[in-house]
């Protein structure tokens, strides 16, 4: 009789392990994809770090142009004649100069003088 129940327990031990066994497999195979999906997301987060450096470094560099290109026009305008009369004539009309005084000090023509005038106004 003891060797009766100690047979049943055995088998009732190796089946237990085998469901046991099988759980493990289950879970094993889980972690593997688990590591594999986690592994997957690292290479994308490290795609999106090297483009959004790579971003970056395209808007400074493009930062530095617009700087540059601004300079460069600021100092055009400044060796410019006509930008410079332009800018007096600006000012001109903001002290109140009328149509005659910026045809004769600026050497506008009537049309373009009439315009600054019409402009300035607009702005007031």
């Amino acid at each position: 009789m003891a060797s009766t129940l100690a047979f049943f327990f055995v088998i009732g031990l190796v089946w237990y392990v085998k469901k046991l066994s099988h759980r493990v497999d289950a879970l094993g195979k889980i972690i593997k994809a688990s590591d594999k999906h986690r592994e997957e997301l690292k290479r994308e987060v490290i795609e999106l770090r090297s483009g959004t450096i790579g971003v970056g470094r395209r808007v400074i560099e493009l930062e530095n142009n617009i700087s540059q290109q601004a300079a460069k026009l600021e100092e055009t305008q400044e060796h410019d004649p006509k930008a410079r009369l332009y800018s007096r004539a600006t000012k001109m009309v903001s002290l109140g100069a009328d149509v005659n005084e910026l045809m004769i000090e600026c050497e506008l023509p009537r049309a373009e003088a009439e315009l600054l005038l019409r402009l300035h106004r607009q702005d007031v």
